[in-house]
């Protein structure tokens, strides 16, 4: 079988023709490493919750706190990097003036999984108790709470999201199908808050009854670097969408419904 592959503009991206094996590479390659990152995604519970995984963010040999700290923010900075610079339009182009969008696309998740990979793995902790819950009842409402953030963590991917939205385009147009613009859409949790998978993530990061001191370093940098996401994320959404997003700005709240 020939392998035809068309590439129709420098830095644009690539088409490739219906039926060929590249095609069919393509979409296994994509396959898998969306596997992989469910994978990982499902160990980044166990970690931050401290359930079923054998390591999790309080789990390890106990190194001096100077020293863990320093793995600690060295491993963080890796995951800001790699997740921000290989997000960025620059980056997004230079690569599929090479490869095409789909390959793109899943070479970005997969880079990213190896990545939390290393992070779960490297991951030093820090002993040091911030806060301990001893009220059963107050034990049992902040591990829900976890709960509900992972849950909605893992809604908002199943139900989609606005990238997830420009990556089907990017899929489809990469086995030679032709699709329509991307489509403003605000589907399930997004009509109540702009950002509900953030703030899954934020609420399971900081429900927890035993706060470690490696646990709220954890949860501060992220959280921050979230923040700065949020900022990115929504200029690019005002580019692109323009004012049907600045008013959907002016209608929702960004992570908590009637307050901000």
């Amino acid at each position: 079988m020939t392998i035809t592959v068309e590439h129709r503009q420098p830095g644009i991206g690539w088409r490739l023709v219906p039926g060929s094996l590249a095609r069919l590479l393509g979409i296994g390659y994509g396959a898998a490493v969306y596997a992989i990152f469910v994978v990982t995604l499902l160990y980044a519970i166990g970690f931050v919750s401290g359930v079923i995984v054998p390591k999790s963010i309080d789990t390890g040999a106990i190194w001096p706190p100077p020293v863990a700290l320093c793995i600690d923010l060295q491993l963080l900075g890796l995951f800001m990097a790699q997740h921000s610079g290989m997000a960025r339009r620059g980056f997004k182009r230079v690569l599929t003036g090479h490869v095409p969008p789909l390959i793109e696309r899943s070479t970005y998740v997969l880079c990213a999984s190896l990545v939390l990979i290393l992070l779960f793995a490297g991951w030093q902790p820090l002993p040091a108790t911030v806060w301990q819950a001893a009220d059963p009842r107050a034990i049992a409402a902040l591990r829900s709470l976890s709960a509900l953030g992972w849950l909605i963590v893992l809604g908002t991917f199943l139900t989609g999201h606005f990238k997830l939205l420009e990556r089907k385009l990017k899929v489809l147009n990469f086995a030679g199908r032709v699709t329509s613009p991307v489509a403003f859409k605000t589907p399930g949790l997004y009509r109540f808050v702009r950002h509900p998978l953030y703030f899954g993530f934020i609420l399971a990061f900081w429900a927890t009854p035993a706060m470690k001191a490696g646990h709220l370093l954890f949860a501060a940098v992220m959280t921050a670097y979230i923040c700065a996401g949020i900022w990115l994320e929504e200029r690019d959404l005002l580019a692109f969408f323009g004012d049907r997003y600045r008013q959907y700005r002016k209608r929702v709240a960004m992570l908590l419904p009637g307050l901000f």
